[in-house]
Protein backbone atom coordinates (compact mmCIF):
# COMPACT_ATOMS: atom_id res chain seq x y z
CA UNK A 1 0.00 0.00 0.00
CA UNK A 2 1.30 3.46 -0.91
CA UNK A 3 1.50 6.13 1.76
CA UNK A 4 0.18 9.07 -0.26
CA UNK A 5 1.93 11.80 1.69
CA UNK A 6 5.31 10.06 1.40
CA UNK A 7 4.98 8.99 -2.24
CA UNK A 8 6.83 11.02 -4.87
CA UNK A 9 4.68 11.60 -7.96
CA UNK A 10 7.50 13.02 -10.08
CA UNK A 11 6.85 12.12 -13.71
CA UNK A 12 3.61 10.31 -12.87
CA UNK A 13 0.28 10.87 -14.58
CA UNK A 14 -2.40 10.43 -11.94
CA UNK A 15 -6.04 9.79 -12.80
CA UNK A 16 -8.12 11.08 -9.91
CA UNK A 17 -11.85 10.90 -9.33
CA UNK A 18 -13.08 14.11 -7.70
CA UNK A 19 -16.47 15.34 -6.53
CA UNK A 20 -17.03 18.54 -8.49
CA UNK A 21 -20.83 18.17 -8.40
CA UNK A 22 -21.11 21.78 -7.24
CA UNK A 23 -23.96 24.28 -7.35
CA UNK A 24 -23.96 26.75 -10.24
CA UNK A 25 -25.76 30.10 -10.37
CA UNK A 26 -27.95 31.38 -13.23
CA UNK A 27 -24.84 32.40 -15.18
CA UNK A 28 -23.40 28.87 -14.82
CA UNK A 29 -20.70 30.03 -12.41
CA UNK A 30 -19.66 27.98 -9.38
CA UNK A 31 -21.59 29.41 -6.43
CA UNK A 32 -20.01 27.19 -3.77
CA UNK A 33 -16.51 25.84 -4.40
CA UNK A 34 -16.19 23.83 -1.17
CA UNK A 35 -15.89 20.51 -3.02
CA UNK A 36 -13.30 21.90 -5.44
CA UNK A 37 -11.28 23.30 -2.53
CA UNK A 38 -11.52 19.88 -0.88
CA UNK A 39 -9.48 18.33 -3.70
CA UNK A 40 -6.75 20.99 -3.72
CA UNK A 41 -4.39 19.39 -1.21
CA UNK A 42 -4.18 16.17 -3.19
CA UNK A 43 -3.90 17.91 -6.56
CA UNK A 44 -1.19 20.26 -5.28
CA UNK A 45 0.80 17.39 -3.78
CA UNK A 46 0.94 15.63 -7.16
CA UNK A 47 1.78 18.84 -9.03
CA UNK A 48 4.40 19.95 -6.51
CA UNK A 49 6.09 16.56 -6.85
CA UNK A 50 6.28 17.07 -10.61
CA UNK A 51 3.41 14.89 -11.77
CA UNK A 52 0.36 15.62 -13.89
CA UNK A 53 -3.28 15.14 -12.95
CA UNK A 54 -6.26 13.91 -14.97
CA UNK A 55 -9.46 14.63 -13.08
CA UNK A 56 -12.84 13.02 -13.63
CA UNK A 57 -16.18 13.97 -12.12
CA UNK A 58 -19.87 14.31 -12.79
CA UNK A 59 -22.12 17.35 -12.48
CA UNK A 60 -25.87 17.17 -12.13
CA UNK A 61 -28.11 14.61 -13.78
CA UNK A 62 -28.16 15.12 -17.55
CA UNK A 63 -31.03 13.20 -19.11
CA UNK A 64 -29.99 12.72 -22.72
CA UNK A 65 -26.27 13.10 -23.23
CA UNK A 66 -24.23 16.29 -23.24
CA UNK A 67 -25.98 19.48 -22.16
CA UNK A 68 -24.19 22.82 -21.82
CA UNK A 69 -25.74 23.48 -18.41
CA UNK A 70 -24.02 20.35 -17.07
CA UNK A 71 -20.57 21.06 -18.49
CA UNK A 72 -17.66 21.00 -16.09
CA UNK A 73 -16.25 24.17 -17.73
CA UNK A 74 -17.15 26.37 -14.72
CA UNK A 75 -15.34 23.89 -12.46
CA UNK A 76 -12.25 23.97 -14.68
CA UNK A 77 -12.28 27.76 -14.55
CA UNK A 78 -12.65 27.89 -10.76
CA UNK A 79 -10.01 25.21 -10.20
CA UNK A 80 -7.64 27.18 -12.43
CA UNK A 81 -8.24 30.28 -10.33
CA UNK A 82 -7.59 28.37 -7.10
CA UNK A 83 -4.43 26.75 -8.46
CA UNK A 84 -3.20 29.87 -10.24
CA UNK A 85 -2.67 27.91 -13.44
CA UNK A 86 -4.50 26.82 -16.57
CA UNK A 87 -6.71 23.77 -16.29
CA UNK A 88 -7.43 22.06 -19.60
CA UNK A 89 -11.04 20.95 -20.00
CA UNK A 90 -11.16 17.95 -22.30
CA UNK A 91 -14.07 18.10 -24.78
CA UNK A 92 -15.33 14.71 -23.60
CA UNK A 93 -14.45 11.99 -21.09
CA UNK A 94 -13.83 9.23 -23.66
CA UNK A 95 -12.49 8.88 -27.17
CA UNK A 96 -9.37 9.35 -29.26
CA UNK A 97 -9.26 13.15 -28.93
CA UNK A 98 -9.32 12.87 -25.14
CA UNK A 99 -6.67 10.13 -25.22
CA UNK A 100 -4.38 12.42 -27.24
CA UNK A 101 -4.86 15.27 -24.76
CA UNK A 102 -4.08 12.99 -21.81
CA UNK A 103 -1.10 11.36 -23.55
CA UNK A 104 0.28 14.81 -24.36
CA UNK A 105 0.12 16.03 -20.78
CA UNK A 106 3.39 17.34 -19.42
CA UNK A 107 4.47 17.30 -15.80
CA UNK A 108 2.54 20.01 -13.96
CA UNK A 109 -0.49 19.85 -16.27
CA UNK A 110 -4.04 19.57 -14.97
CA UNK A 111 -6.71 18.09 -17.23
CA UNK A 112 -10.37 17.88 -16.30
CA UNK A 113 -12.39 15.39 -18.33
CA UNK A 114 -15.88 16.49 -19.33
CA UNK A 115 -18.86 15.26 -17.30
CA UNK A 116 -18.85 11.46 -16.95
CA UNK A 117 -22.66 11.46 -16.67
CA UNK A 118 -22.97 12.46 -20.30
CA UNK A 119 -22.89 8.67 -20.86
Amino acid sequence: MINFSQHNFSGARVVMRVDFNVPLNDQYEVSDDTRIEGALTTIKKILNDGGSVVLMSHLGRPKSGPEDKFSLAPCADRLGELLGKKVTLAPDCIGEEVAKIVEGAANGDVILLENTRFY
